[in-house]
């Protein structure tokens, strides 16, 4: 069944999202080396993060949210790409969604709504770091239209072992 078949809405993430989008990350925390966090998080710890992702400007969070359940099925975001001011119009984004809502298009209408949000901002490029290996998202960066730059090798630690993140940008 695709997001679309299944009733999917995307809006822009609000606060009373916080628990669900926590609980959300926090399974790849714990579960996955996709986040290289490695401690899981209280909806407290996580508002800050949260209160960064306007409704508007270059730092979003959008939300998909099943209409019939009215349960969040993931969330994409664009955030900062480095703190220093030069690289103000560049972001970098991720996409998060709940262990049972991938491969329905829902990372699709994420992206799609959020590169749409983005469009009128000043912004010359999204970058993503995707650990490896993670076929899934590689495929849906690239349909989006982001090209492989490069890869960190071996840059993080987790679970007891090294991964690398290849990194794509997107021209914006």
């Amino acid at each position: 069944m695709s997001a679309e078949s299944a009733e999917v809405q995307v809006r822009p993430g609000v606060e009373t999202d916080l628990t669900a989008l926590t609980d959300i990350y926090n399974h790849y925390v714990r579960e996955t080396p996709i986040t290289f966090d490695t401690t899981v998080f209280t909806p407290e710890e996580r508002l800050p993060w949260l209160l960064s992702h306007l409704e508007d400007g270059p730092h979003r969070l959008m939300v998909a949210m099943s209409t019939d359940s009215q349960r969040i099925l993931g969330y994409a975001t664009s955030s900062a790409f480095r703190a220093k001011p030069a690289y103000d119009t560049s972001v970098e984004v991720s996409i998060y969604l709940a262990r049972d809502a991938g491969g329905r298009g829902v990372g699709t209408l994420l992206y799609k709504a959020l590169f749409e949000a983005l469009a009128d901002e000043d912004l010359h490029r999204a970058y993503a770091g995707i650990a490896q290996p993670n076929e899934a998202s590689t495929r849906l960066h690239e349909r989006f239209g982001f090209r492989y730059v490069g890869t960190h090798r071996e840059v993080g630690r987790k679970f007891g072992r090294y991964w690398d993140v290849a990194w794509y940008e997107k021209e914006l």
